[in-house]
């Protein structure tokens, strides 16, 4: 698995996550417990930190970076979805970031919030908790999003990775 040190920034990856052997992880990136990364993905720490929490899927295509200034930090037991981009801003624990949306510097997505496929989340915006962020440039619809939905797609990801760091295999 592409997995590099830069200089003094080397990843750190709890034995328990699962990178796959086609997402990229460099530099000042942390990845917690039962965590997962996923093809083509990439966590590039090069100017900032990137820490990534327990139970947490980054999937398929997703770019995670970080800047000096705002490290980018996503919670435990995160969905954050395919193509997604993460930059310099704070997920908070159970929250879901839909396919194909962007969240920039300074936001923060609370607990239980949804950023929704495709939506835009500009600088400084706070989702609260259990808010939907919809559109480009995003709006928020109070006590929209699903917890539970969460949680699930959440724990199906944990199961997942468990299914490849088991039964993966190049042919």
């Amino acid at each position: 698995m592409p997995v590099y040190a830069l200089g003094e920034r080397v990843p750190s990856i709890h034995p328990t996550a699962f990178i796959h052997p086609d997402a990229v992880v460099i530099g000042d990136v942390r990845v917690g417990a039962e965590s997962s990364v996923w093809p083509s993905a990439v966590l590039r720490g090069d100017y900032g930190t990137i820490i990534v929490g327990e139970r947490t899927s980054i999937q398929d295509g997703a770019v995670v970076h970080a800047v000096a200034e705002f490290p980018t930090v996503v919670g435990s037991d995160c969905v954050v979805g395919h193509l997604a981009h993460l930059e310099g801003c704070t997920i908070h624990d159970g929250a879901l970031v839909g396919s194909g949306s962007i969240v920039l510097h300074h936001a923060h997505v609370h607990t239980g919030a949804t950023v929704a496929a495709g939506a835009v989340v500009r600088n400084r915006t706070v989702i609260p908790d259990d808010a939907l962020a919809v559109g480009v440039p995003a709006t928020i619809k109070e006590g929209a999003s699903d917890r539970a939905s969460i949680a699930h797609g959440a724990a199906l990801y944990v199961e997942n990775a468990r299914r490849y760091q088991r039964e993966l295999r190049e042919l």
